[in-house]
């Protein structure tokens, strides 16, 4: 799984618009937000750091969940963007993930297991339990 690293809101309108994840490394407005959902049309989520989170309008918030879109909180750690403009989820995290729920563990205790294993951050490993059930 890529996750688009966009650190200011003047690349937004040069994403591709098959972004599917994307993470705000930048204080997001409504109107970069309203960008981004123009930009990609088939997004599903975005990640934003905690503390950018914790000031977001609730209007926005409300208008990406009618959307479709998750709206998930964490960092990408340790990623350095002048080398690759994707984060990578490694791909046995995702995997470990899908069994530990199709083995019967709740998305909590999955989320606390591999929490403790990565770096990921809780939100982004609930987001792959949910598109691991459903899929």
């Amino acid at each position: 799984m890529r996750i688009r690293v966009v650190s200011s809101k003047d690349e937004i309108s040069h994403l591709n618009p098959n972004e599917r994840i994307v993470h705000l490394a930048f204080r997001p407005s409504n109107v970069d937000f309203l960008d981004l959902m123009r930009s990609c049309p088939r997004l599903r989520a975005v990640q934003v750091p905690p503390s950018y989170h914790k000031t977001m309008s609730k209007a926005i918030k409300l208008f990406l969940e009618m959307q479709g879109i998750d709206l998930l909180e964490g960092d990408v750690w340790g990623h350095r963007k002048d080398i690759d403009e994707y984060y990578v989820v490694d791909e046995g995290a995702i995997e470990e993930i899908g069994t530990m729920i199709k083995e019967g563990e709740s998305i909590e205790e999955a989320t606390a297991a591999i929490q403790r294993k990565t770096r990921l951050a809780p939100d982004l490993i609930k987001y792959i339990a949910k598109s691991k059930i459903t899929a």
